[in-house]
């Protein structure tokens, strides 16, 4: 008979390139095998335990939350051993967990960055509502044993006088590995002897015994070896899996109340559960009562009324309706304070904006210092406390995939900053709400194709070159498939049955998904009244000064934390410099809010295709797509904004809108054909096919009954990693809500095809409309102001599809001679000279490439050699540049200025100008011969005709 057991010691994937499962398979496999429980216990971090969290809790196991902490200075006097001492950790109560939490937050905010180690005091002292396991081999009472009892003794004891007698158990694992037995064997008799209990771990890293060789080459990844080279480090065999009870018990045969103590040890961790509230608060607007935010927001958003529509007009009318109907809902939801927050925050980057632009012509031109993105562009809350740009009536915008009676979360703010305004303002919320309340949420990139190809092979000892060749053969994204995709590449066809690359292609397979580290998510941002270090995990970000939350931002909303998006928009950049500009040449800052939004002149550009460096329409795929859908307005470009992505195409949605949509310009009367008379409604607006995410929701409604509180689940399921299972399992209901509708079932399937399409990437209509008015005002730009729309287009790279030498040429098309980096006329930045050849209708100039664009220069260099030549005077000779020329600007960056012609007026070819240098530079270094210089070619600006440039 099998005695119950729980593994109270298992790593996921979320213990960086040391765990080879996902959480979620752990928790498959354990339901599988009959575990009641499972504990989830990576390397210093509770990254993946809330995704681990929610899932165990919908397979019915119960989740326990812990973590395997890094110890230094256990021993005071001796060299810490490599990768330091580890203790296993598990959260009793909430008091504990927070606890938890702070420990793990000073493990990586006091530690250096890829070594994160908690002093033993930390530990001792926040031990309140934890139980402690003493650990695997690497722990400090087992390194202790390994040369002195006595010592042993004496590390147990600090941790039992910390945690109590109760709440410390001598950890025993046996994986068959050299030492295992004599050192539990040690173990035993020592807990014997302090009297305390003794726990079996499998110490697992996988959750089947086939996952161990993934598990050997993440290994092997992280040491950056072979799995040979590694072989040092690697797991010493493949019973690091999950473990039946069965297994267990015949590896703890002799100690059968190691494994009673796991159910003990379950049964008292079941008092907290990290699914359930953890006391996350957002910031109060001011203290206010309810009640009080609800009334400041509606006389706010009352008083912009009058003075955005006409008094008595139908828009008034209209706005104060769709007014009354969502205060209703924030009313009901306690939503209030929330947008009076974000209010709050939106006024600070109306600051920042003041304090980044100074006198700058935008400063005065009316332009926001951010624009609203997503789904809550549909509130007209946010447009009327300036969140929003976009009138969510006129432009009859569906509300409920933001906000709505069933709704589950708090919904997502997203706003769009200029580069230099959002870094400015995500230091001053830091500022305003302290270190300890503020975070940005994480990331986890998962393994793509390429990095998979790479790093699997090399572990495996492939050839690098044919890896190279097969990651740029491969048409995927993703690492699954591969092993498929190497049988049908004809270069690779002989390989398909080689035993490596069969392997390869396997373990491509498995890593699929799994996280490859923690990064920076692109804006989003935790606020929180309570420390968010009693909450979740913190740790410091790439960036200094900024703090990152160990959660994403799936994990982020299923925890209730409220996310604040603040992300930057290149475009954004591009406009504020483009309007200083304009100003500064033509004496007038426009305002492109109260341009002419039904230009001809601008449709027919865009209908053409001519939109290579405008907004969301430059990519090939739009460009084909334009010349088809001749968008003539601003819904028709918010319909060409969605329609080039994932959701549409995989749905089949395009070539069908596409076709009707020619079918209705050669015969107006044409009759729209909808997959169901009940979804005229909802379709109406894109030709009878799903192209906004929005849609979603209203088809779900309009053929399936969905309920408020089903269509919240569909809007939440789209918006999360993995969606495509989620999604898929609302089919049943689907099926069920249409059939009763009359609706057979092949329609309803293939309407659910469209449905389930949206797990991939997808826009809703406000966010669409949004970015559609973008890309209209680029337009706008780039044809009426040429020179300053290419400016600030060269200046604000890296952005879009192509290289600075294809935008060089497209403004060479548009009338703009691109002239190459002098010396003595370049700043460091692009910038516009005097009147050019002028396009029709647009007067124009040209653009000067500026120093900070030469490879090997750089903005710093580039800005000393500017200030040199104002303070000084410009430059004789090249014998006077080097003269005054910075120590740090390397002879390969000196080179490459004059291959690009930047000394062209000191009457010198470059072939002189070259040997002159090498005269005043002297002979080349070896590092400059091998490693320094670049060759010219690949150095060459190629923004105008070669001729030209080397004449």
């Amino acid at each position: 008979m099998n005695m119950p057991y729980v593994e109270l010691h298992c790593h996921s994937g979320f213990s960086f390139l040391d765990g080879a499962s996902h959480p979620k398979e752990l928790v498959a496999r354990a339901v599988e095998i009959g575990y009641p429980a499972l504990a989830l216990t990576d390397h210093n971090g509770l990254y993946g335990s809330m995704e681990f969290a929610q899932a165990a809790r919908r397979a019915n196991l119960q989740p326990i939350t812990g973590a395997e902490i890094t110890l230094r200075g256990c021993f005071p006097g001796f060299e810490e051993p490599e990768g330091g001492h580890h203790v296993t950790l598990l959260a009793e109560t909430p008091q504990g967990y927070a606890n938890l939490c702070r420990m793990l937050t000073e493990t990586h905010m006091g530690s250096e960055r890829g070594d994160a180690r908690l002093p033993l005091p930390s530990l001792l002292e926040l031990s309140e509502g934890l139980i402690l396991l003493t650990g695997c081999a690497k722990s400090p009472v087992a390194a202790a044993l390994g040369s002195s009892v006595a010592e042993a003794e004496q590390m147990t004891r600090q941790l039992v006088d910390a945690f109590g007698p109760g709440s410390v158990f001598m950890e025993l694992q046996d994986n068959a590995v050299k030492g295992d037995t004599g050192r539990n064997k040690g173990l035993a008799r020592l807990a014997g002897r302090l009297g305390l209990g003794v726990v079996a771990t499998g110490n697992v890293h996988y959750h089947r015994p086939e996952r161990h060789r993934l598990q050997d080459v993440l290994v092997s990844i992280k040491n950056r070896a072979t799995l040979d080279g590694a072989h040092g480090t690697r797991r010493a065999n493949r019973l690091f899996h999950l473990a039946e009870p069965w297994e267990m018990q015949h590896r703890f045969q002799s100690r059968p109340e190691a494994l009673t103590n796991t159910l003990l040890i379950a049964e008292r961790c079941a008092a907290f559960d990290l699914t359930e509230d953890l006391g996350y608060e957002f910031p109060d607007f001011e203290g206010s009562a309810r009640g009080g935010a609800l009334e400041t927001l509606a006389a706010i958003c009352l008083a912009k009324i009058s003075t955005l529509y006409k008094p008595g007009s139908t828009e008034e009318t209209n706005a104060e309706e769709r007014l009354h109907t969502e205060l209703k809902l924030v009313d009901l939801h306690g939503l209030a304070g929330f947008f009076l927050v974000y209010r709050d925050i939106m006024d600070l980057a109306v600051q920042v904006a003041q304090d980044v632009r100074g006198d700058a012509p935008r400063a005065r031109s009316g332009l926001p210092p951010g624009r609203g993105r997503g789904s809550s562009v549909s509130s007209i809350i946010c447009y009327l406390i300036g969140l929003s740009h976009i009138d969510p009536v006129k432009n009859d915008l569906f509300l409920g995939r933001f906000l709505n009676e069933a709704l589950r979360s708090v919904p997502d703010i997203d706003l769009d900053f200029p580069r230099n305004i959002r870094e400015e303002l995500i230091l001053r919320v830091y500022k305003k709400y302290g270190h300890e309340h503020t975070a940005l949420v994480c990331a986890f990139p998962t393994y793509r194709l390429k990095s998979a190809v790479r790093e699997i092979g090399k572990a495996l000892d492939l050839p690098m070159g044919e890896l190279e060749k097969l990651s740029k053969l491969s048409e995927h994204r993703s690492a699954a498939g591969l092993a498929e995709e190497i049988a049908a590449l004809p270069e690779f066809k002989d390989r398909a049955d080689a035993q490596l690359w069969r392997l390869l292609g396997n373990l491509a397979e498995d890593v699929a998904g799994l996280p490859r580290h923690i990064s920076q998510h692109v804006g989003g941002m935790i606020i929180s009244s309570r420390p968010l270090v009693e909450i979740v995990p913190l740790e410091p970000a790439a960036w200094e000064g900024r703090v990152l939350c160990q959660w994403d931002k799936d994990s982020c909303e299923d925890a209730g934390f409220i996310k604040i998006d603040f992300l930057a928009l290149g475009m954004l950049s591009l406009v504020e410099e483009s309007i200083d500009l304009i100003a500064e040449r033509h004496g007038e800052a426009p305002d492109l809010s109260r341009i002419d939004f039904e230009d001809e002149v601008l449709y027919d550009r865009i209908c053409s295709g001519d939109t290579v460096g405008l907004f969301q329409v430059e990519s090939r795929a739009q460009i084909q797509m334009l010349r088809r859908t001749k968008p003539r307005n601003l819904e028709d470009l918010a319909v060409q904004v969605a329609i080039v992505r994932p959701g549409p195409i995989v749905g089949g949605a395009v070539n069908p809108y596409v076709r009707r949509r020619e079918m209705l310009r050669e015969n107006p009367d044409y009759e729209v054909p909808y997959p169901h008379p009940l979804l005229k409604e909802a379709l109406g607006e894109t030709l009878g096919v799903i192209i906004f995410q929005d849609q979603v929701l209203k088809v779900a409604q309009a053929l399936a009954s969905f309920t408020d509180g089903q269509a919240e689940e569909l809007r939440r399921a789209m918006s999360r990693k993995r969606s495509r299972e989620a999604l898929v399992a609302h089919w049943e209901d689907f099926k069920k809500g249409a059939l009763a509708n009359g609706v057979d079932e092949t329609t309803a399937r293939d309407v659910f095809t469209q449905v389930t399409a949206f797990s991939e990437f997808g826009f809703p209509k406000s966010h669409a409309a949004a970015f559609g008015l973008l890309a209209y005002q680029s337009a706008w730009l780039r044809h009426y102001y040429p020179i300053e729309f290419y400016v600030g287009l060269f200046n604000n790279q890296p952005m879009g599809f192509y290289s600075l030498d294809a935008l060089g040429r497209d403004a060479r098309r548009n009338g703009i001679r691109t002239l190459l980096p002098d010396v003595n006329r370049s700043l460091v930045a692009c910038t516009a000279e005097g009147p050019g050849e002028a396009a029709e209708g647009a007067e124009t100039g040209d653009l000067r490439i500026g120093l900070g664009f030469v490879r090997g220069w750089g903005t710093e260099i580039a800005e000393r050699i500017v200030e040199e030549r104002e303070k000084n005077g410009p430059y004789a000779s090249l014998a006077d540049f080097l003269r005054r020329t910075p120590a740090s600007l390397k002879r390969p960056a000196i080179e490459n200025l004059i291959w690009v012609g930047g000394f062209g007026d000191f009457g010198l070819t470059r072939r002189e100008l070259l040997w002159q240098a090498g005269l005043w530079l002297g002979p080349e270094t070896e590092n400059e011969r091998t490693g320094g210089r670049e060759d010219h070619a690949q150095t060459e600006l190629a923004l105008v005709d070669p001729c030209e440039a080397l004449s």
